[in-house]
């Protein structure tokens, strides 16, 4: 007793486009959870994440991920504090605004001022 607990560093799971975290989120939204995206800079680099426990494999249950997308700088959004989800028989649309919209799925992004070191990952 007394000792400083250590927290866990998360691991990186790079995905390949902004729109693989917004399907993960809104499954996230359909099980009954609050998911949001969380949106930092790390090397001049631009950061959206979704934080997430792994489940499925009982020797890695409970490890820490961020699944995250590195956007280019011209892809960053200013002052939009959402990302929204639609999906219907035309298909899959995303995309980020001030705000939500009726018949969207809205997922809000935190930005974050100071990055926690938990969340210290390697950005290629």
């Amino acid at each position: 007793m007394g000792g400083k607990e250590e927290i866990s560093k998360v691991i990186g799971v790079r995905v390949v486009s902004i729109r693989d975290i917004a399907r993960f989120a809104v499954s996230l939204a359909s099980l009954g959870q609050a998911p949001y995206v969380i949106k930092f800079r790390k090397n001049s680099r631009i950061i959206y994440g979704l934080l997430a426990v792994f489940r499925d494999y009982y020797k890695f249950y409970g490890l820490p991920l961020l699944y995250y997308y590195v956007a280019r700088e011209q892809e960053d959004i200013k002052d939009k504090h959402y990302i929204l989800v639609k999906s219907d028989e035309t298909g899959e649309k995303v995309e980020f605004a001030e705000g939500t919209k009726p018949g969207w799925i809205a997922i809000p992004i935190m930005e974050l001022k100071i990055v926690p070191g938990f969340l210290d990952i390697n950005v290629e």
